[in-house]
């Protein structure tokens, strides 16, 4: 199974939202649970995900999303559930499949279509799911 970088912030994300301690970090162990992949694996990808500056973390210790990483992480979710969003409200589309189905698009679809989506949802808040769309605050000069 070949999983991408953006499969593995959205993952780390989820995990993040549902801590209660955000200062505690997310543990490789519920990574590997979650995407149903090996410890090894997911130290690999950390690895890379440090290095490119997405996380931060000490051997064997929690992990933690940079600033860099919690943004993208963001943009990767709001991406995602706003997709779901799509599906369930304009679609149609069975609540137990548009997790799979956004997983699919998120991939395809650009910042472009992305926005053109949200705008058309009126900015959905929430997903069908019941939980938060993050939204990235655009600063004066960034790109709409």
């Amino acid at each position: 199974m070949n999983i991408s970088i953006e499969d593995y912030l959205r993952t780390i994300y989820s995990l993040y939202e549902k801590l209660e301690n955000k200062a505690k970090g997310v543990k490789s162990v519920d990574i590997a649970k979650e995407l149903e992949i090996s410890k090894p694996s997911v130290s690999n990808m950390v690895k890379k995900l440090i290095a490119k500056k997405y996380l931060k973390a000490k051997p064997y210790s929690d992990i933690y999303f940079t600033k860099k990483g919690l943004k993208e992480a963001k943009r990767i979710m709001h991406n995602h559930r706003v997709i779901e969003v799509f599906l369930r409200n304009i679609l149609g589309c069975d609540i137990k499949r548009i997790h799979e189905e956004a997983h699919k698009l998120e991939h395809t679809f650009s910042e472009y279509t992305i926005r053109k989506l949200d705008k058309l949802l009126n900015n959905p808040k929430v997903s069908p799911e019941g939980k938060k769309i993050p939204h990235n605050k655009m600063k004066r000069g960034d790109k709409k």
